[in-house]
C-alpha cells in the first residue's frame, strides 16, 4: 500500500493529466461537479457528493453519433470515432462506481452500444472512500460498503494525506506511472481505523437501514397496482431534476441537427419523467404525471432487478434527497409504500 501526501497531490493529477484525459471532481462558482483536469482547475476532492455523478465519463450528457454529408448527389456517413486512448476518472465514491455496474447491465448486455464500451475499456476509476458521510446516504440499503471502494485503485484518507491500493491490472499500471508521488508504507492499521469510523457513522445514517420488503424480483403486480402512488406524484412537478443527477438513470433521446453543410445525429440524456418521453405517432403510453412518476421508481425498485439478477437501479447515493423541490425522493416512496409516514 502506498500513501500520497495532499502536497503531493496536484503534482500527481498533473502527472496523470500529461500522459491522459483526467477527468475529477472541480469547484467551479462554489458547486463541484466533475470536469476535466486544466491547470488552473480548482480540484476538490473534500465534497462528498457532485451535483451530477460520474457517469459523464462512460455515458455523455450530449454526444455525436455519426454525420451525413451530401456531395454529388452521393451520401457518405461517418460515425463518430471511438474512443481509443486511457483515460483516468478520479476521487468517484463507492456509490458512484456501483453505478458504472448498473450501467453496464444496460449498455454492455448484446447488442453491447460500442461507444459505452469503448470508454469501459479504457476507462481507468480511481475511487475514494466516504470520509464523512452525509444524512441524504442510504447506500448501505443497497449493499454497498462507503468503507470499501471497488475501483481500478481505491483511497482512504488517512493523516496528512491517502492511503493509495491498486486493485486491477489498470490500477497497477496507474500506479506505475505515479510511483515517483507515491511512498509505501504499511498503512492497514489507519486504513482500518477509517474504514471503522465511515462504518459507524453510516450506522448512524437515518436512511441506512431502509426495509427493501415489497420491491424487488416478482412484485410488478402488487406495487403497480398500489393506490399510494396517486398520493405521492400528486406534487411532481416532472422537472426531471431526479433523472438528470442520477448516477444511474440510462434513458437517452435520438436527435438529428442541420450543420448547415450535412447532418449529425447526436444522442442526449432524456427523462421518463417528461411529458413527451417515448412520444411516438399514435401518442405516450404514459399520459399523466402519476404514470411517469410510477415508472420511475418501478425500474428502480422492480423492473430493473426482475431482469438484472435482483440488482437494484438506486445506488443510495442520496441526490435526488438532495436536489428533488417536492421531496418526492426514492427514500420517501419507499418508507410510504411500507406504511411509514
Amino acid at each position: 500500500m502506498y500513501q500520497i501526501s495532499r502536497e503531493k497531490m496536484p503534482e500527481l493529477l498533473a502527472a496523470v493529466a500529461k500522459e491522459m484525459d483526467l477527468f475529477l471532481p472541480v469547484q467551479n462558482n462554489g458547486i463541484t461537479n466533475f470536469g476535466f483536469w486544466t491547470e488552473d482547475a480548482k480540484v476538490d476532492l473534500d465534497t462528498l457528493k457532485t451535483v451530477k455523478s460520474p457517469k459523464d465519463a462512460f455515458f455523455p450528457q450530449s454526444e455525436v453519433l455519426y454525420s451525413c454529408y451530401q456531395k454529388a448527389n452521393k451520401t457518405s456517413i461517418e460515425p463518430a470515432a471511438l474512443k481509443d486512448a486511457p483515460f483516468a476518472i478520479f476521487g468517484v465514491r463507492p456509490c458512484d462506481v456501483r453505478a458504472f455496474d448498473v450501467l453496464d447491465r444496460v449498455f454492455l448486455s448484446e447488442p453491447a452500444d460500442v461507444y459505452y464500451a469503448a470508454r469501459r475499456e479504457h476507462g481507468i476509476v480511481v475511487s475514494l472512500a466516504c470520509h464523512e458521510p452525509e444524512d441524504s446516504c442510504f447506500c448501505k440499503t443497497f449493499g454497498i460498503d462507503a468503507a470499501e471502494p471497488q475501483a481500478d485503485v481505491a483511497m482512504w484518507q488517512v493523516a496528512d494525506g491517502y492511503a493509495w491500493e491498486a486493485k486491477t491490472e489498470k490500477g497497477e499500471k496507474l500506479t506505475e506511472l505515479v510511483k515517483e508521488y507515491l511512498t509505501e508504507q504499511d498503512l492497514a492499521k489507519e486504513v482500518e481505523a477509517e474504514k471503522e469510523a465511515i462504518r459507524t457513522l453510516i450506522d448512524k445514517m437515518p436512511n441506512s437501514n431502509l426495509s427493501l420488503e415489497g420491491w424487488g424480483v416478482g412484485k410488478t403486480k402488487e406495487r403497480f397496482d398500489d393506490p399510494k402512488w396517486k398520493e405521492l406524484s400528486d406534487a411532481c412537478l416532472g422537472c426531471g431534476t431526479c433523472t438528470f443527477s442520477c448516477p444511474t438513470c440510462q434513458c437517452y433521446d435520438i436527435k438529428d441537427f442541420n450543420t448547415g453543410n450535412g447532418v449529425q445525429r447526436y444522442r442526449c440524456w432524456d427523462s421518463c419523467m417528461y411529458s413527451d418521453f417515448t412520444m411516438m405517432a399514435a401518442g405516450n403510453n404514459r399520459t399523466t404525471q402519476m404514470q411517469r412518476f410510477r415508472q420511475r421508481f418501478m425500474h428502480k425498485l422492480v423492473y430493473f432487478p426482475d431482469n438484472n439478477d435482483g440488482m437494484y437501479s438506486c445506488v443510495g447515493c442520496g441526490r435526488c434527497v438532495e436536489k428533488c423541490p417536492q421531496s418526492l425522493n426514492i427514500v420517501k416512496v419507499i418508507k410510504r409504500m411500507g406504511g411509514i409516514k
